[in-house]
C-alpha cells in the first residue's frame, strides 16, 4: 500500500515527507494505522547525526499510538479495531531476559531492531530508490506501519490518541523509573535535573509514590515553572551551584533519589553528586552524545551512593504502559498537560525547531 511517511534521508537534513510503499505483515506482525505521534528528542537525536547507532535512509518516528488494521499468522495478543501503543522496547516474555524478571531490556528482535530491519531481517518499507529502514523497530512518523506483534501494547479505547502516544517513550521513560526502576519511598526526597518530557514525567512518578520533596533542576524558568504543576515541590536554576542548592534542600547530605534527564554528561556528574552520601540512588535517563563518557568521582560511590541506568525508565512495555493508560483515565496522570503543541505530518521539521527553541514539552502528530 502507498502511504505518507516522513524519511531521514541524509544526516543533518530537514525530513521529507513522501509517498513511500508499505508491505503487508508477514507473520508474527502488525499493520497499525497511526492515529498520534509524538516528535521525541530521539528522533531529532538521530536526524542530527549525533547518534552512533543512527542510520539511513529510514523512516523515522517511534512514539506513536494506533489502530490495528490487519495481523500476519499467528498473531493473537491483538485484532483489527485494537487500539495500541508502540513500542520501541519490546516485551517477548520468553527470552532469557524477559523470563530472569531482573530486566526489561528483551533480546527476542533486538539485533534486526538495531540494523532498522524486522524480525526476519528484511524491510516492509521501500520507494522507487529501493528498501528504507525501519527506525527503532516502529517508524511511526508515517500514516501506517508494520510492526511485530510483540512491540505493540494493547490499551484501553477510551483513552485519547494525543495523550497516550506519549508513553511509547518520552512519558513512560520518567514515570515508570520513579515508580518501578528507582522505586521512590513514599516520604522521600527527590532531585530531577531536567525539566523535559522525561524529567517532568519523573516527577509525576515521583510525586506518586509519596515522595515528600521533589526538587527540579533547569535553565528554563518557563519549564521549571511547569514542573510545580506536575508536583514540583522546589525549583532550581540550573548552573555551577545545583548540587550545592539540593544539598541545602536535604540537611547537607543529599536527595534520596535523583533522576538526569538531560543527556549531558555534566549534568549527569551533578546528578550523582548530588545523591544522598549513604544510600543515594541516581537514575541516569538521558542519551549522551557521540563518544562522550560519565566521569564520576569514586569517593561517592565508596560512601554509598548507587547509579543506575533506565532505558524505558525500566518500563516493561505490554505490561506497565497499558497501567499507565489506566492511571491516566482515573486522572492520576496528567498526559494531557505534556502535549504543547499538534502539528501536521507535513509539519513534523517544525517539530523539531520547536524542540530545539525548548518551545512547549511534546509536539505531537496528528493524523487523519
Amino acid at each position: 500500500m502507498k502511504i505518507r511517511a516522513a524519511v531521514l534521508e541524509a544526516f543533518g537534513e530537514p525530513l521529507v515527507v513522501q509517498d513511500v510503499e508499505l508491505a503487508p505483515p508477514k507473520a508474527g506482525e502488525v499493520l497499525v494505522k497511526i492515529k498520534s505521534c509524538g516528535v521525541c528528542h530521539t528522533d531529532m537525536y538521530t536526524a542530527s547525526g549525533a547518534d552512533p547507532s543512527g542510520y539511513c535512509d529510514c523512516v523515522l518516528g517511534h512514539e506513536g499510538a494506533g489502530i490495528v488494521e490487519e495481523v500476519g499468522a499467528g498473531v493473537t495478543s491483538v485484532r483489527p479495531g485494537d487500539h495500541v501503543v508502540t513500542l520501541f522496547s519490546p516485551e517477548c516474555g520468553e527470552c532469557v531476559n524477559c523470563r530472569s524478571g531482573k530486566t526489561n531490556i528483551c533480546l527476542a528482535i533486538r539485533e534486526q531492531q538495531n540494523r532498522g530491519y524486522l524480525p526476519d531481517g528484511t524491510s516492509r518499507l521501500s520507494r522507487a530508490k529501493g528498501p528504507l529502514r525501519h527506525f527503532m523497530g516502529t517508524s511511526t512518523f508515517a500514516e501506517y506501519t508494520v510492526m511485530p506483534e510483540i512491540a505493540l501494547a494493547k490499551v484501553n479505547p477510551e483513552a485519547d490518541f494525543d495523550a497516550i502516544c506519549l508513553l511509547a517513550c518520552g512519558a513512560t521513560t520518567g514515570i515508570a523509573a520513579a515508580l518501578w526502576k528507582a522505586e521512590v519511598e513514599a516520604g522521600s526526597s527527590v532531585a530531577v535535573f531536567g525539566a523535559g518530557m522525561v524529567g517532568l514525567g519523573a516527577v509525576a512518578g515521583a510525586k506518586l509514590r509519596g515522595a515528600e520533596k521533589i526538587m527540579v533542576v533547569d535553565m528554563s524558568d518557563e519549564r521549571l515553572e511547569l514542573a510545580k504543576q506536575f508536583g514540583a515541590t522546589h525549583t532550581i536554576k540550573a548552573g555551577d551551584e545545583s548540587v550545592q542548592q539540593v544539598l541545602d534542600q536535604t540537611d547537607g547530605f543529599g536527595a534520596d533519589y535523583t533522576f538526569e534527564a538531560t543527556g549531558l554528561v555534566g549534568v549527569m556528574g551533578q546528578a550523582v553528586e548530588a545523591a544522598r552520601m549513604g544510600w543515594g540512588l541516581c537514575t541516569i535517563l538521558g542519551v549522551a552524545g557521540r563518544g562522550e563518557k560519565l566521569e564520576v568521582v569514586p569517593r561517592f560511590l565508596i560512601t554509598g551512593r548507587k547509579v543506575q541506568g533506565g532505558s524505558f525508565g525500566g518500563a516493561k512495555g505490554r505490561t506497565h504502559v497499558p497501567q499507565l493508560v489506566e492511571m491516566y483515565l482515573r486522572g492520576e496522570l496528567d498526559l494531557d498537560g505534556f502535549v504543547s503543541h499538534r502539528i501536521t505530518l507535513d509539519e513534523v521539521n517544525k517539530g523539531f525547531d520547536l524542540m530545539h527553541h525548548q518551545d512547549g514539552i511534546r509536539s505531537v502528530i496528528q493524523f487523519a
